[in-house]
């Protein structure tokens, strides 16, 4: 099934991009067609999950593939992953709906969209670390194609800066990777086998290795001080590329940060927590502040990614800090960073998409250029205001579902990180001003002749918002799905 899962994107995109010929509506419809069957195939995978009641690995596939470094074809989903792949699968939607009347190139740019998502579902359902890092670097390069090819803006430059940047994390990931092989004893890559060997426990070489893998994943979440590649490069993409980049890619480095991070190398976790709770916490404190001084609209929900991401790292750092604090209080954490990935790419998704109708009808995302847009687009007032309420963690949604567990579970383990919680109010402060700037007042600037949003824009957008607004409403069975993985990673580390 998981194969499947990823193969079939694959396909598609590799049937475009051979048929040359084919009309740009065919090419459309394709990809509309793959990402409705990807929502559905994902859809089965939980609702079979969930049935099995079980907190291990799912839908397991394994085949020998370079057996002389014990590598494998080795594929499996749990409550950390499950979620991260159905997001996936719903991002891509929004984006497929989004971009049914995009004109430029559309059969290229299916095939690539159809290969990111390949490789984005590859790499949440790996459980080798080489076949994970092949995924996370195939992700780099449909990425940089994306922004190059369809961006807007300096958009050569912001594609290189953003390749250069995450190339090189990837570099220190594999150098990370290298070093948990060459611990394990028999030597493997496979994720369940290192864990269960647990090789570098008490090993003073095990914090070289976690400093490589953290600094490779901390680009690509990103965390200050590495995050200067994130900004150009969603101010310069296309909607759809944002709401891909934000939504998907960014959960690439949190999710590598549970999955591997933490169980992998538990004392090194340990030992490294003040430092990463540290990070998170400037992160949040740090983009929410540049956040407020934007004038670009879309930089400016660029900066709330920092802001968000850094909710995450520190809940994460928190679950394994040193101290006696109850299992169930450091779990609590760890569900909150992940459902705080999901809910992230909802909501910031649904930003990057609306934010893409101002540079399609104005061409441009300056806040200034605009004023009173709610009297000739209400529909678009609405929406936009319904997702920035959304992020800055109003009760209905996810956002404070999962920052309601993020700050629980991180206070009860380390106290301090309540100095992180301004950082709420000033996203909810930065969300106020551009809704009074952009959409209150007099109609000036560009806002004469600007057309309301269209049915496929409502679509995609309103479509994670709705998700957002049920998971808020009824967090059940999303949480139901996190929590006994993350009580399986408290107990691993034996925290």
């Amino acid at each position: 099934m998981l194969s499947l899962i990823i193969l079939l994107p694959l396909a598609a995109a590799a049937g475009l991009a051979v048929l040359r010929r084919l009309p740009d509506g065919a090419a459309r419809t394709v990809f509309a067609l793959a990402a409705v069957a990807e929502v559905v195939l994902t859809a089965a995978v939980w609702l079979g999950y969930s049935r099995s009641g079980s907190s291990s690995l799912a839908y397991e596939e394994r085949l020998r593939w370079i057996p002389n470094v014990g590598s494998s074809y080795h594929l499996g989903v749990d409550g950390l992953s499950l979620p991260l792949l159905v997001l996936t699968a719903v991002i891509f939607l929004a984006c497929a709906v989004y971009d049914w009347k995009a004109r430029d190139r559309a059969r290229s740019r299916a095939a690539l969209f159809l290969f990111l998502e390949a490789t984005c579902m590859g790499l949440f359902a790996a459980q080798d670390l080489i076949l994970f890092f092949l995924f996370f670097d195939l992700s780099i390069v449909g990425m940089y194609f994306v922004i190059a090819g369809w961006g807007h803006g300096d958009r050569a430059r912001s594609a290189l800066k953003f390749f250069l940047y995450t190339f090189l994390g990837s570099l220190a990931l594999l150098v990370g990777f290298i070093g948990l092989y060459l611990a394990s004893d028999p030597h493997t890559f496979d994720i369940p086998e290192l864990a269960a060997a647990d090789a570098l426990r008490g090993n003073p070489a095990g914090g070289f290795v976690l400093a490589a893998i953290l600094v490779g994943l901390a680009v690509k979440t990103p965390v200050v001080p590495f995050h200067t590649w994130l900004p150009p490069a969603h101010t310069d993409a296309p909607a759809s590329g944002s709401a891909v980049l934000a939504g998907v890619l960014l959960k690439m480095g949190a999710y590598g940060f549970v999955r591997i991070a933490m169980p992998l190398l538990p004392d090194s976790w340990r030992a490294w927590a003040p430092v990463i709770i540290t990070v998170g916490v400037v992160s949040v404190l740090y983009g929410a502040l540049v956040a407020l001084a934007q004038s670009d609209l879309k930089r400016m929900i660029a900066y709330t990614s920092v802001n968000h991401m850094g909710y995450i790292v520190l809940a994460l750092g928190a679950a394994g800090a040193a101290g006696g604090t109850a299992s169930a209080v450091r779990a609590t954490a760890v569900t909150g960073a992940v459902t705080q990935m999901v809910s992230h790419g909802l909501i910031t998704g649904a930003l990057f998409l609306l934010a893409g109708v101002l540079q399609d009808r104005a061409g441009t995302y300056d806040m200034g250029a605009f004023g009173g847009l709610a009297g000739p687009a209400p529909r678009y007032a609405g929406f936009f205001a319904v997702a920035a309420f959304a992020s800055l963690g109003l009760p209905g949604f996810s956002g404070f579902i999962a920052e309601f567990q993020v700050f629980a579970g991180s206070i009860g383990v380390v106290p301090v990180v309540a100095v992180a919680l301004p950082g709420i109010v000033i996203t909810a402060a930065l969300f106020l001003r551009a809704l009074q700037r952009v959409f209150t007042g007099p109609a000036k600037g560009r806002t004469k002749g600007f057309g309301d949003l269209r049915p496929v824009e409502m679509l995609s957008a309103g479509g994670l918002l709705v998700l957002s607004a049920l998971v808020g409403l009824l967090p059940g069975p999303l949480l139901g799905t996190i929590a006994p993985a993350a009580d399986a990673v408290i107990a691993l580390a034996r925290w």
